[in-house]
């Protein structure tokens, strides 16, 4: 799907996905996991608009300080390597975020159109979204701010809506006005009436015309979003904005900075089987679901379970009885929820940020540069790790003074190197680590490596550890 007009997609994955608690968590948010299908949902979400890319044109990427890494790690398996991530140190809406993103657009010398999606939504008919693509970049190109309507398929109380106007083209028409979720009644009539659609988020203009609307409406953002892209740090692919300048820019959304007060809003109408997969219960109508409506994942036993979802994870989920219900199990955490309540998980994750529980923050699931861990067991004296190292992961040379390490590899092949060599060691055998002895775990292979590792000592904290030098006299920070 080529368009006649040089697109540059920005996807924004700066949210958290709180009502998909205890999946989606702060360091793990639900951009991140395979929701839908086997890919993430930001991969999905960049798989989709792959085709309207020029040559020479990769996507843009706005996200956290704190999930630049993880992201990276996953475009670079989905093959997308080459995608710029422009990293916020702290959260600040759509607005200021879509703003750096267009300064970087026009920094390289362009003024392409910028598609703009969240990473965290799902379409299953990509033809029809094909179909919208094209006829946005038509006004698009001639100067409007294009957002996409979803044609409402029911009175759904969960999104906002939009009401279209007089017709630009045959395919886009003014967007008259925005309207913040309804109630029942007030939902069924805007879907009575036909004027209205739901507000999906997603936008497309040109670069420089979203910056020009911006200084008029809200200048404050532009100011601040200006200083702390011209602040940024750059190390390859990662831009880091100023902290200072973009922790002092206002918050706000693209609707209410700016859409909600250009004259040049425009809408294009479309039905191409969207979800914002903003919860468990959204998640559970678009999957396929089994005869008795149940949606089940994972190891799940059921007896008489009707219409509900039911996701495991590592050990076997058992339900009886029940109707209605939402049941996921994680490592740490287990949630059950009528399915008329999806929309308020939200308020538990407010009482673990609140409370700092651990289960607000991650799953137990520590990411690396090198890939992941998580503690399987722990107790006085002693802890047992499972480790993940993505092909061609390392860690960084170092040694403990208080704990000694014994590495058994349980698929793929290790190279480890101590002070006395560097060997190759295969599945199921296993290489001890005596206290003060210089290390490293490296993964030499194209498949993921695992390896159990079991720490003895009188202390086995994280920060029992001395790292060395690299080749450069810096002091590597792998982990």
């Amino acid at each position: 799907m080529a368009l006649a007009h040089t697109i540059t997609p920005v996807v924004l994955s700066g949210g958290m996905g709180t009502r998909l608690w205890p999946a989606s968590r702060r360091l793990q948010p639900k951009q991140l996991l395979p929701l839908v299908d086997d890919r993430s949902m930001i991969q999905a979400t960049i798989d989709r608009v792959h085709g309207v890319m020029s040559e020479g044109v990769d996507p843009i990427i706005v996200t956290n300080v704190d999930h630049a890494d993880a992201i990276q790690r996953e475009l670079i398996r989905a093959g997308y390597s080459e995608t710029r991530l422009i990293l916020e140190p702290v959260g600040r809406n759509t607005a200021p975020a879509v703003a750096v993103a267009a300064l970087e657009v026009i920094e390289r010398g362009a003024d392409d159109l910028m598609l703009v999606l969240p990473a965290d939504h799902t379409i299953t008919d990509e033809s029809a979204f094909a179909d919208a693509l094209e006829a946005a970049a038509e006004v698009a190109a001639v100067g409007y701010l294009v957002t996409f309507g979803i044609s409402p398929s029911g009175p759904e109380t969960g999104y906002g809506y939009i009401r279209s106007g007089e017709p630009i083209t045959d395919s886009a028409s003014r967007l008259v006005e925005f309207k913040e979720k309804p109630d029942v009644d007030t939902a069924t009539s805007y879907v009575a009436s036909g004027d209205y659609l739901w507000n999906s988020g997603m936008f497309m203009f040109k670069a420089s015309r979203y910056l020009e609307e911006l200084e008029i409406h809200a200048p404050d953002i532009a100011r601040a979003s200006r200083e702390a892209f011209q602040t940024a740090t750059r190390v390859g692919l990662k831009i880091s904005l100023g902290e200072e300048a973009f922790t002092n820019c206002p918050a706000d959304s693209i609707d209410y900075a700016v859409m909600e007060h250009t004259n040049r809003a425009a809408v294009v109408p479309t039905d191409p089987g969207w979800n914002d997969v903003g919860s468990w219960s959204s998640l559970w109508e678009i999957s396929e679901r089994s005869p008795e409506g149940n949606v089940i994942s994972g190891d799940v036993a059921t007896v008489n379970v009707t219409n509900s979802y039911v996701r495991g994870s590592n050990r076997l989920v058992a339900a009886v009885g029940v109707d209605n219900t939402i049941i996921v199990d994680t490592p740490d955490a287990l949630l059950v929820a009528n399915m008329d309540a999806a929309q308020d998980v939200n308020a538990i994750v407010a009482q673990l940020k609140e409370a700092a529980r651990p289960e607000y923050e991650t799953d137990g699931t520590v990411h690396r540069p090198w890939g992941s861990f998580r503690t399987i067991d722990k107790g006085p004296g002693y802890r047992v790790l499972h480790l993940w190292l993505d092909p061609g992961g390392k860690t960084s040379m170092k040694r403990h003074e208080h704990r000694s390490e014994h590495w058994l590899v349980v698929r793929g092949v290790a190279r480890i190197t101590t002070d006395e060599a560097t060997r190759l060691v295969p599945t199921r055998e296993s290489v001890y680590i005596p206290p003060g002895e210089v290390h490293r775990l490296e993964n030499p292979g194209d498949e993921v490596l695992e390896v159990i590792e079991v720490d003895v000592g009188s202390y086995v904290g994280e920060d029992d550890i001395k790292r060395f030098m690299d080749a450069y006299g810096r002091a590597e920070r792998q982990g």
